[in-house]
């Protein structure tokens, strides 16, 4: 008997008096000791499948089949064999940790509260567990971080501990949902070792939910690739990849970032400067909060960047990427030489770094969570116009059409709210929004790592188009070497705050100065 059996699962969602059919007819089994992955890009019904198992789809969401766990029928069940299933025998990691994890609630308590509920340890044997498990994610220096909230850890560190949440009861079935998407190419495959490790030695059934085939073929045992809400071909890992029946197979398989950026001008202007820049945030303690130490985030870190090049920024999670390019922004405070088209910044006032705003823009990482769902596209691309007074002799609606077709955007839908759109759209409504201001150096930070691999391609081919167009400079942060090398002329790898290799992109990938950009290249597959 299988561990989860599903079969002929059907889906589907009614709201305003519209049905809308999510998973048709689905169904595959999950054995113990097995990992069964589910691919397929955003909209096929990938976790709408994984959240049906458990009854997780909440009153508008009508659910028929059969889904049984160790033979016991989880469509129908009862509240309270279903609380006992959720979270003890059947485990969830969910995307974006930030929609799991409570803002106003430590670390070491979350935990804590998962351990106390499922297991009933509580005290200093909950506090050694939780270090351990924070130890088997990969989270450096775990006693500090014990009384740190949420939002004081990087993406990456926030996903490892919703990681160690998942696996602290030790489960049954572990359904992993994108659980890497976030992830630096180290510690990807530290936790993808992890969690193979921990199928084998718990003999615990791993259902992982992606859109990266890279990962798949590294992890699962079989496969099942999803499209429009259905199964359209399933079979072993080695098979599948040695054979490819359906077209959309064969479409996920030849979907990588490729090729190079236009060569930059010789005689190119220089956009932004750094020399010895270094921003070290306090440790403040005691009643009178004397300073003690200081995380050193960033240190002594030198770059140049011209009209029409991208540096890439590399590193593991809270490696300063993030930190460097905000600083660059004057968005935090450092110390150092910033240079923004032979202006010094650093001595700039608030009021004169108004009107610089224009020309230095940012497009984040989370598109759903940096766009307001009270705004509709137009008024969010347009928010900026009035405030710098871009183009004031044209109607901001003119402004918005033309930059959401230079977007790849259809300005017929500028009136709809952003949930309307898919996570691809949702990231070239962000880049319209900074591309409307026109501005000549663009952050962009992580814009790639939460999208399908199709729609990668096609952002790596606007972003490359954009910068053609009109000499853009770019500071690139990722974590998917693939996309940088597509991207990139220059690389800054960082490690812990500190600048471990630079150069340019070629040299770097092909010929690696040090053990640590060697690691992380070979990471990446």
């Amino acid at each position: 008997m299988s561990l989860l059996t599903v079969e002929n699962l059907r889906v589907s969602f009614q709201q305003d008096g519209k049905v809308t059919e999510a998973v048709r007819g689905v169904s595959f089994t999950l054995d113990r000791g097995e990992t069964v992955a589910l691919v397929g890009e955003s909209g096929s019904g990938k976790s709408v499948t994984a959240l049906s198992t458990v009854s997780l789809l909440g009153d508008s969401a009508r659910v028929e089949g059969s889904v049984t766990y160790n033979g016991q029928q989880m469509i129908g069940a009862d509240e309270r064999r279903l609380m006992e299933v959720r979270g003890n025998d059947i485990s969830f990691i969910f995307q974006e940790p930030m929609t799991s994890l409570n803002p106003l609630h430590t670390i070491e308590k979350q935990l804590a509260e998962s351990l106390a509920l499922h297991q009933g340890i509580a005290g200093e044997d909950a506090r050694r567990r939780i270090l351990e498990l924070m130890n088997k994610v990969g989270i450096r220096e775990p006693e500090k971080r014990l009384t740190a909230y949420p939002h004081e850890l990087s993406g990456g560190q926030r996903q490892r501990v919703m990681i160690a949440m998942a696996l602290a009861n030790k489960p049954d079935v572990l359904i992993a949902d994108e659980p890497t998407t976030a992830l630096d190419v180290t510690i990807q495959a530290q936790i993808l070792e992890l969690l193979a490790d921990l199928k084998r030695t718990e003999n615990m059934g791993l259902l992982f939910i992606t859109h990266d085939l890279g990962i798949v073929r590294r992890v699962a045992d079989k496969v099942c690739v999803m499209k429009d809400g259905e199964i359209v071909e399933a079979g072993p890992t080695e098979a599948l990849f040695a054979d490819q029946q359906h077209p959309y197979t064969q479409k996920l398989l030849a979907a990588e970032p490729s090729g190079a950026p236009d060569p930059v001008q010789p005689k190119a202007e220089e956009i932004v400067r750094t020399d010895n820049l270094k921003v070290w945030f306090p440790i403040k303690k005691g009643l009178l909060k004397r300073t003690v130490d200081h995380v050193k985030a960033v240190n002594d870190a030198t770059i140049r960047v011209r009209a029409g090049e991208t540096l890439g920024i590399v590193g593991e999670s809270g490696s300063g990427k993030t930190t460097l390019a905000l600083a660059i922004m004057r968005l935090i405070s450092s110390e150092g030489g910033i240079t923004f088209r032979g202006d010094d910044v650093r001595r700039w006032s608030t009021r004169e770094l108004r009107r610089l705003r224009k020309d230095m823009q940012i497009v984040f990482q989370d598109p759903f969570g940096s766009l307001s769902p009270r705004m509709t596209c137009a008024q969010i691309i347009a928010e900026g116009l009035s405030i710098h007074k871009v183009d004031p002799h044209r109607a901001p609606r003119e402004l918005v059409a033309q930059a959401m077709r230079e977007t790849g955007l259809d300005p017929a839908s500028m009136d709809r709210y952003p949930h309307e759109f898919s996570g691809g759209q949702r990231q070239r409504i962000a880049i319209a929004r900074a591309m409307v201001l026109r501005p000549r150096l663009l952050v962009l930070d992580e814009p790639t790592s939460a999208l399908d691999m199709t729609v990668q391609v096609q952002i790596v081919d606007l972003l490359r188009d954009l910068q053609r167009k009109y000499g853009l400079a770019y500071l690139f942060i990722s974590h998917d070497l693939k996309v940088v090398r597509a991207m990139s002329h220059q690389i800054v790898v960082m490690k812990q705050g500190d600048v471990m290799e630079q150069g340019r992109a070629e040299d770097v990938f092909e010929r690696p100065q040090t053990e640590y950009t060697r690691a992380l290249i070979a990471a990446a597959g």
